[in-house]
């Protein structure tokens, strides 16, 4: 199921990166804000358990989420400010990593790094800033569905109409929380507007 959010901040952090001014550190902070409000929506049903913790009053028990249970795995390069944000939220969550690389002229994404723990009961979080194609996206899903996770949830800042719907036929199952669908792809698969490539704007590494 399709989740976008409809808040005026999510939608004008959005708007700012955009921004060709936004430079790579405002550009970094804006997208560990945003998923701090993507996760916020994905994890308001979350089912919450009993801890005793010591307070000011001495022991008592209150409700947390579990967070030993979640898994944050991130596409690099261009998710790691998603992933910072989203283990200073849950630290005592896991975190994996994938790598993988557009092919500029097929436009399917080729894994070339797996360094994910043990996914059995776990709800993994993927954290991927764009949806263009879906290609790079469903392979990810695949690769950790392969790995028997409970659930998989994917926290994403754009997408395109195509590739939206690319993920919801081949992976009906996935929640995904998004800040924004945006209007189309273009003839070379990049976004429109879109915001550029999230990786290089996040760390100065365009040519």
């Amino acid at each position: 199921m399709i989740h976008e959010l409809s808040n005026p901040v999510a939608k004008t952090l959005l708007n700012h990166l955009r921004e060709t001014k936004t430079d790579a550190l405002r550009f970094r902070h804006i997208v560990q804000e945003l998923t701090r409000l993507l996760a916020y929506e994905a994890f308001k049903t979350e089912i919450l358990e009993q801890q005793t913790i010591t307070t000011w009053q001495g022991e008592q028990a209150f409700e947390f989420i579990k967070e030993n249970d979640l898994l944050f795995v991130t596409i690099l390069r261009a998710g790691l400010p998603m992933i910072e944000s989203a283990t200073a939220l849950f630290p005592k969550a896991s975190s994996g990593f994938l790598a993988m690389k557009r092919d500029e002229n097929t436009h399917q994404s080729v894994l070339y790094y797996d360094r994910i723990p043990e996914c059995k009961g776990k709800t993994v979080i993927l954290l991927d800033p764009m949806v263009a194609t879906a290609g790079s996206l469903c392979d990810a899903i695949m690769v950790i569905k392969s790995k028997s996770p409970k659930k998989i949830i994917s926290l994403n800042l754009i997408g395109s109409p195509e590739g939206i719907s690319i993920l919801e036929q081949k992976h009906p199952d996935i929640d995904i929380y998004i800040t924004q669908i945006d209007e189309k792809l273009n003839e070379n698969m990049f976004i429109i507007p879109g915001l550029g490539d999230a990786g290089d704007r996040s760390y100065n590494t365009e040519e």
